[in-house]
């Protein structure tokens, strides 16, 4: 059911735990019974004498000026409070002498005490006695056994000498099924919270239940699912140029449809309808699950192979970076190609020798070169490293490669080198840059908008033997490329869709050339 979806899920999952989580701190607030503590602070340390070693200066007048020993005093307001939820008996504190507790002021004499209580505790001023157990002895207080109900406190301002201001102040002593802790109230100077911690703590929970929520609806795949999702197997062949835009619809394809699995096998436009061919040939099942790509249409001695023009596809040329060339005519492209420029410093260039880097007789790439661009084929292969010449007689070091890639890595690495490659390929691939042809530069997006007479482009095919079955993986797979979601992938890698408007005129218009020769 659609609203059984997982985001669905998830967002109502997030509601509960918020809602939950947010009863459950309330009930353990008001409900769940804690440990019996006794909370303490120091409120206020500050200097009044003029030998303080740590502290603001202070002016004094009278007894802080006239006694003796007051010339390094300090003041300490000393909070002591019930911090737990249950109330504290005097027979709670676990001490062996009369007096519950014992502040310890480290390095500093105690001069006298004061105790204050709020309003209301008059009730505890009974228990600040000596016959109680108070009383100081150096830098130590004995503090009665003070019975204490949830939420009251009272306070000591205690006058001492000696020591810095800031020095430890401790209190030590024990509580039965409790503990004795500093705690987190505010000193007269401090702003009150905005947030208790279990408001802060609910409020941390619910933004993570809501951030877990946005991050889901943000990267969840909303795009829809292939056209009539087939499952089986699938081998796809043929251009490498156009290889990584088929693997990632391979990809998303599987990933939507469970149970299929596309095949990646490419290895030149020419042997991918060969190979494509030889297999409808020898299948006695009609239509063989394999799907031929080839740069530009197949030659005319397969007339079992049914076309699907998937996109329009822009190459380029690209030079090593050592070559400052940006820009040849048609004409130098032939003469280059025809081995009659043998260095660069005749088209303005350094003195470098020209390397020719080209693709091996399978591949539609090439084919495209030399249909779009030369008018003709190009001359005979004289280097097996692309960097010497086999054949002493040649006019120029000619290779050829077995893959795009492999064209773009050797044009980077060799000085001099000049290739030919499907135009995403080359972008952004270091040590080359590419060429413009008459001053017109490779762009799909010129393409587009219709103000490019750039001629080195053509439309990417896809074969299949015959007509493959309707509910097939070859006519689901196809759907997706040509009229799916599959198009966003083909235009992300740099390819015009047949299928956009755009791209159905120029594709169109390659048929109709196709028509008539």
């Amino acid at each position: 059911m659609e609203w059984l979806s997982a985001e669905n899920v998830v967002a109502v999952g997030t509601a509960v735990i918020g809602v939950v989580a947010s009863a459950v701190m309330v009930w353990y607030e008001r409900r769940v019974p804690r440990r019996k503590t006794v909370g303490y602070r120091v409120q206020m340390d500050n200097p009044i004498g003029d030998d303080v070693r740590s502290g603001r200066a202070n002016v004094r007048l009278g007894l802080f000026d006239e006694a003796p020993g007051m010339s390094d005093a300090t003041l300490v307001l000393l909070r002591i409070e019930n911090d737990g939820s249950q109330s504290i008996a005097g027979d709670d504190y676990t001490s062996r002498e009369r007096h519950g507790l014992t502040a310890v002021f480290t390095g500093r004499t105690i001069r006298g005490v004061s105790v204050t209580q709020p309003p209301g505790t008059d009730h505890l001023m009974d228990h600040f006695t000596p016959a109680a157990g108070l009383g100081y002895e150096d830098g130590t207080l004995r503090i009665p056994r003070v019975p204490l109900n949830r939420g009251e406190h009272f306070k000591l301002l205690v006058l001492l000498s000696g020591g810095d201001v800031g020095c430890p102040i401790r209190i030590v002593g024990g509580i039965r099924d409790g503990e004795v802790r500093p705690n987190r109230s505010t000193t007269p100077d401090d702003q009150p919270p905005l947030f208790s911690r279990a408001a802060r703590l609910i409020t941390v929970l619910l933004t993570v239940c809501v951030v877990a929520l946005a991050l889901i609806v943000v990267l969840r795949d909303d795009s829809p699912p292939p056209i009539g999702c087939a499952q089986g197997t699938l081998t796809v062949t043929g251009s490498t140029a156009f290889e990584p835009v088929v693997r990632e619809l391979a990809e998303k394809y599987e990933h939507a449809c469970q149970g299929s699995a596309i095949t990646v096998d490419a290895h030149g436009s020419t042997a991918g309808v060969r190979e494509l061919d030889a297999a409808g040939q020898a299948s006695k099942k009609g239509s063989p699950a394999l799907v031929a790509l080839s740069d530009g249409p197949r030659p005319g001695a397969f007339p079992q192979l049914r076309e699907n023009r998937i996109a329009v596809s822009v190459f380029t040329l690209v030079v090593n970076d050592s070559v400052p060339v940006r820009n040849l005519s048609l004409t130098d492209v032939r003469r280059l190609y025809r081995g009659e420029i043998g260095n660069w410093k005749q088209l303005g260039g350094p003195d470098r020798p020209v390397l020719l880097v080209s693709r091996d007789a399978n591949s539609g790439t090439r084919q495209v070169f030399q249909r779009r661009v030369l008018g003709r084929g190009e001359i005979a292969n004289s280097s097996l490293d692309c960097a010497h010449k086999d054949d002493a007689t040649a006019p120029v070091v000619r290779c050829e490669l077995d893959s795009t890639e492999q064209v773009l890595d050797a044009v980077a690495e060799l000085p001099g080198a000049i290739g030919y490659s499907e135009l995403n390929g080359a972008a952004g691939h270091e040590g080359l840059h590419r060429i413009s042809l008459d001053g017109h530069t490779a762009s799909v997006e010129d393409l587009e908008r219709g103000t490019s007479d750039y001629p080195y482009r053509e439309i990417e095919y896809a074969y299949t033997y015959g007509q493959p079955p309707a509910d097939s993986l070859a006519s689901s797979f196809l759907s997706y490329i040509t009229r799916g979601s599959g198009q966003d992938v083909v235009r992300t890698h740099g390819h015009l869709p047949c299928g956009t408007p755009v791209g159905l005129r120029i594709c169109g218009a390659g048929r109709r050339r196709g028509a008539g020769r």
